[in-house]
């Protein structure tokens, strides 16, 4: 059995772990590289040859850094199952049509404006070929046993993290190798908490967080004294989001502040079709989070749901304070960028973000205190306020990770550091020599391992 390292190693985009055993090519994973320019070059790459000979491709759940490479893989001719759970063949659905739209959308309108230092700007790959790639998805249970040749088997098990996420566990003869994907927090307001294992023989865990603890902070509180704030100022909160998971959280704990009073009765928009189907599939899925089919249509109820792009542009051109929720997260693309545009540059609104930042993302650099930022090939400055609630982020933190870990019987023979920034990662592989005594690798971008 070996391994290789060809995504999520020293940066926390682009996931791919290439699993070899005898003539059997197994992906876990298929990320899109995000963020720094160096990273997203790696897209466009010609794929590593392995990649034709792929027998399978599993994905843990379906954010774009685990699953948005997958186009491009089968536009190159890949044909075998990608083995998923139902919930996330659902969003990814969604996720890689709406990639697929905004990628073409963002090649058309550079070489409309002409900033595109390519001519033509071409997209990674179309909506089309994104919705084609679904014809190979394969919904799985969690707790079952697929066999993916006579000695190779595969399971799930909820990791938390989002709607379907999965630590998958690779079984071949007595050799467990088990992926955290994302691994999700306990006592989460809407997710479930991810399951603890026992042992494995060898564990690929991520660190997205595994040099920081969360502030011990109720976010409901967090987000009250943001908003009143900002409301007696007569300004807009505008909080670029994740659309799968953490939107439905943030509609979650609106309903909540509002039905008690604790914030005005400020209009909520949720600016993004994505999230707002993301959240149609959340409340189709109740076994899949804690949320009851009440509890879960009051939250998609408190936000007015904005579809089509002049009602979104309208919203820029509102002289009412508001809260306004936009994909993406990470502030990369999506109609966030035109409100960061309208909004940014006036200091009465707060730009309020939900979680982790990639480096090198526009997020990032707006979080880290840039006084501009280049949208559309356009300056613009920030004199909003600028906050980010580490709290509301779906990662376990360094400590909730070593909790995880510590359910393990036996330590597993050697566990891979992954996802997560350099600094990060080395931290968190540190922190579990020293407290575990469990031997760790950061493994570096294309280094292969032969696992014993």
């Amino acid at each position: 059995m070996r391994i290789s390292f060809l995504g999520g190693a020293g940066t926390v985009t682009g996931s791919k772990y290439l699993v070899e055993i005898g003539s059997k090519k197994i992906l876990i994973d298929c990320g899109l590289f995000q963020g720094k320019k160096e990273l997203r070059l790696r897209n466009w790459a010609p794929p590593p040859p392995d990649f034709a000979e792929l027998d399978a491709v599993i994905l843990t759940h379906a954010h774009l850094d685990h699953t948005g490479y997958l186009p491009v893989l089968t536009r190159n001719g890949y044909t075998g199952p990608v083995i998923t759970t139902s919930a996330t063949k659902d969003l990814c659905a969604l996720l890689l049509s709406d990639s697929g739209h905004l990628l073409e959308r963002d090649a058309e309108y550079a070489n409309r404006k002409g900033f595109s230092k390519h001519h033509p700007a071409k997209p990674l790959y179309t909506q089309a070929e994104a919705e084609a790639s679904m014809d190979l998805f394969q919904p799985m249970d969690f707790d079952t046993e697929r066999q993916l040749s006579d000695d190779i088997r595969i399971g799930f098990q909820p990791s938390g993290h989002i709607l379907g996420s999965a630590f998958v566990e690779l079984q071949h003869g007595e050799t467990k190798l088990l992926f955290s994907g994302d691994l999700g927090r306990p006592n989460s307001a809407t997710m479930v908490d991810p399951v603890s294992i026992r042992d494995a023989t060898y564990l690929v865990v991520e660190s997205t967080y595994g040099n920081r603890q969360h502030e011990q902070i109720d976010p409901e509180d967090a987000l009250a004294t943001i908003i009143n704030r900002t409301a007696r100022r007569g300004g807009t909160i505008v909080i670029p989001s994740f659309a799968v998971g953490r939107a439905q959280t943030l509609l979650f704990h609106l309903q909540r502040l509002k039905a008690s009073k604790r914030i005005p009765n400020l209009p909520v928009f949720l600016d993004s079709p994505m999230a707002i189907n993301a959240s149609d599939i959340f409340c189709d899925h109740a076994s899949a989070h804690r949320l009851t089919p009440k509890e879960c249509r009051r939250a998609c109820e408190v936000a007015t749901y904005v579809n089509h792009a002049e009602d979104s542009k309208a919203l820029d051109d509102s002289k009412v304070p508001m809260v306004l929720i936009s994909a993406s997260g990470m502030a990369t693309g999506g109609r966030v960028l035109h409100h960061l545009k309208h909004f940014a540059p006036d200091a009465r609104n707060t730009i309020l973000f939900a979680g982790f930042q990639a480096a090198g993302t526009r997020g990032d650099r707006i979080v880290r205190g840039e006084s501009e930022v280049k949208i559309h090939g356009q300056w613009v400055p920030i004199r909003a306020d600028v906050e980010n609630l580490h709290m509301l982020s779906a990662h376990a933190d360094q400590t909730e990770i070593l909790d995880w870990l510590r359910n393990f019987e036996a330590p597993p023979q050697l566990t891979f550091v992954t996802h997560g920034e350099a600094e990060a990662s080395a931290k968190l592989s540190a922190k579990i020599t020293n407290d575990l005594h469990w031997k760790c690798l950061v493994p570096e971008h294309g280094q292969s391992v032969e696992l014993k």
